[in-house]
């Protein structure tokens, strides 16, 4: 899926994988989201890390539990943005079932919190058409801090200006309700964001 405004700082700042739309295939897709963001300098329990492998767990198991077509797999997208802010992509085949966020969900209930974590730790959330393909993207953008890396011949900071403008596809959830057009949803700023925002 290509975003208008969005490019990667570096060759290598994008990774996908292809994974079965099975439990074991969504346990693959966190373990080695795990992986890429420690190799892009966010060690394994770190905050950034954790966060990820949380998201991409939570995203991958909403996929294959609610985005299953037999025969057909899983997309899991990567993006490390300039700014460092990491983009969470998840592709299904089931366009027809657009994922919501629930609302008053009992306190003894085990199930239906996944895109409620989604929600609370990531800057933004939203569902587009796949592009090229059947189906949706679910995605989540996350913060994160630049990493300072060693590069071959001396060592500076790999980072680059933030992506400000989201795509056209981008609808906001108002305190009178959902605003969407087309299908596509978007949970901007939820409360953990503005935390951050306003310390």
């Amino acid at each position: 899926m290509t975003i208008p405004g969005l490019t990667a700082p570096h060759p290598g700042d994008t990774f996908e994988l292809r994974f079965s739309a099975t439990a074991r295939g969504a346990r693959l897709a966190r373990r080695l989201a795990s992986h890429r963001v420690h190799e892009w300098g966010h060690r394994y329990g770190s905050e950034v890390n954790d966060t990820v492998s949380l998201v991409v767990g939570e995203m991958a198991a909403n996929a294959v539990t609610h985005g299953l077509v037999p025969g057909r797999d899983v997309l899991l997208r990567l993006i490390r943005e300039s700014g460092g802010r990491l983009r969470v992509e998840v592709s299904d085949t089931r366009g027809e079932r657009l994922p919501d966020l629930p609302t008053g969900l009992p306190a003894d209930a085990e199930t239906g919190r996944g895109l409620v974590l989604v929600a609370a730790l990531a800057e933004e959330w939203g569902v587009t058409p796949r592009e090229g393909a059947p189906g949706k993207t679910v995605w989540a953008a996350l913060a994160s801090a630049p990493v300072v890396v060693t590069e071959p011949g001396g060592i500076g900071e790999r980072h680059g200006v933030a992506a400000t403008q989201p795509g056209p596809w981008v609808h906001k959830l108002t305190a009178g309700g959902l605003n969407h057009t087309s299908g596509d949803v978007l949970v901007q700023r939820p409360a953990a964001a503005r935390r951050r925002a306003q310390s």
